[in-house]
């Protein structure tokens, strides 16, 4: 299980902005705050289990080059929602706030049931939101 993810942002108050609307509905409620290593703000959004946080900094530098997900580095990061519906919920919100949705939501084939939408944070990271029924003891992997 992954403990945590850090992300680094260009702009910390437009990303939490963004991950604290996002990502509420889904369970990450709580919040913590610590000095990184290089005495920069790192804030955690956590569930109440604290299963699964993600934290943001801010980048030293801003880039001048945009995300490339197929570069060494991760090429998306995707949060389980408890229904399809909380995912059509969050893809209403992610247009209303004009994010780039690249597909979904609508349903894939990757494992039965598996209903998604994939989109682009304010750093172009590609994020998706996913629910999948899932028998008891059942494989998490995608495919």
């Amino acid at each position: 299980m992954i403990d945590h993810l850090d992300l680094v942002v260009t702009s910390l108050e437009r990303s939490l902005d963004f991950y604290r609307g996002l990502l509420g509905p889904l369970g990450y409620g709580r919040e913590g705050e610590i000095s990184g290593e290089r005495g920069e703000r790192v804030v955690y959004l956590n569930t109440a289990e604290r299963i699964g946080s993600i934290s943001l900094r801010e980048a030293r530098t801003p880039t001048a080059t945009p995300y490339d997900r197929y570069a060494p580095g991760f090429h998306h990061v995707a949060f389980r929602c408890a229904s399809p519906e909380l995912v059509e919920e969050r893809s209403r919100w992610l247009r209303d706030r004009g994010a780039e949705i690249s597909s979904g939501p609508r349903e894939f084939d990757y494992t039965p049931g598996y209903f998604a939408v994939f989109f682009f944070d304010p750093d172009g990271f590609k994020l998706e939101l996913v629910h999948r029924p899932m028998p008891p003891h059942a494989d998490t992997s995608p495919a």
